[in-house]
């Protein structure tokens, strides 16, 4: 098992570098389809994967894309708010087929799926995005390395025992703190091609903002899947589940960095 999930991680770090290098399109075309997948996971753990509902969703995702590669986020919110308008229609339409928390359910999948997903493209694609993209990676699966060993290590007081009980506050401090240094290293290490003023300011923050956040984001997959009595979202991807299971952290940690870097650069 070890083997195979660190062969399964070896070739997602891969893959992840070759797209967030290229950026563009490649990277767009590959968090859509990643968004799909993670998409039908959820859909499969509420139960509704093969109704309409699902395939409203689905094309909403690709709308959203689309959208995306029209014209980045301006129109985040508007397709929010139309995939709201799209399901309720279906709700109303279809009454009474359909429960009122299968259609909540449909539209979370979309906004918490593939519009938080999106972000990774979005980060990229922003000023000296082509070096801000890899605090996403530092900030969800390098401050989930630092967060285990730190708990090996000191952890003594439970986090959140009934969603995941080997998680530590002690952990989670490492985490976060481990996460602002990688985060400070890289800006330093890399100062002189950032056009951004305090590399290293910016990039130690956001890593810490997308730590805390990624680990929320941990929890709430752990929650889903809980309250839906299931161990993972799927087998995709060999010793570590399904897409779901595997960017989880990455959802969260995502818009988080993104908007974190927005913030900071404004206060600098």
């Amino acid at each position: 098992m070890f083997l195979k999930r660190l062969g399964s991680g070896i070739v997602l770090l891969a893959a992840a570098i070759a797209l967030f290098y290229y950026g563009g399109l490649p990277l767009l075309l590959a968090f859509c389809i990643i968004s799909l997948i993670g998409q039908r996971e959820l859909y499969r753990a509420i139960g509704i994967e093969h109704k309409g509902l699902a395939a409203i969703g689905y094309a909403l995702t690709i709308i959203y894309y689309g959208l995306i590669l029209y014209d980045g986020v301006s129109y985040m919110m508007a397709m929010i708010v139309f995939s709201l308008l799209c399901f309720m229609t279906a709700y109303v339409v279809t009454f009474p087929e359909y429960k009122t928390e299968q259609v909540t359910g449909a539209f979370f999948g979309v906004c918490y799926v593939s519009v938080l997903m999106s972000f990774v493209y979005h980060t990229r694609a922003m000023n000296d995005g082509v070096y801000f993209v890899w605090l996403i990676l530092f900030s969800a699966w390098g401050s989930d390395t630092l967060a285990y060993c730190a708990g090996r290590l000191f952890g003594r007081h439970k986090m959140a025992p009934l969603l995941s009980p080997k998680k530590t506050v002690e952990g989670a401090i490492g985490g976060v703190l481990g996460a602002a240094f990688l985060g400070f290293l890289y800006g330093l290490l890399l100062q002189s091609r950032f056009t951004s003023s305090s590399p290293q300011l910016v990039c130690s923050l956001a890593c810490a903002a997308g730590a805390v956040i990624s680990m929320i984001g941990d929890l709430a997959a752990s929650a889903i899947k809980r309250n839906h009595d299931i161990k993972d979202f799927g087998n995709l991807i060999p010793g570590h589940g399904g897409i779901l299971d595997r960017f989880d952290s990455m959802l969260f940690a995502a818009p988080a960095i993104y908007y974190a870097i927005i913030l900071v650069q404004e206060f600098l």
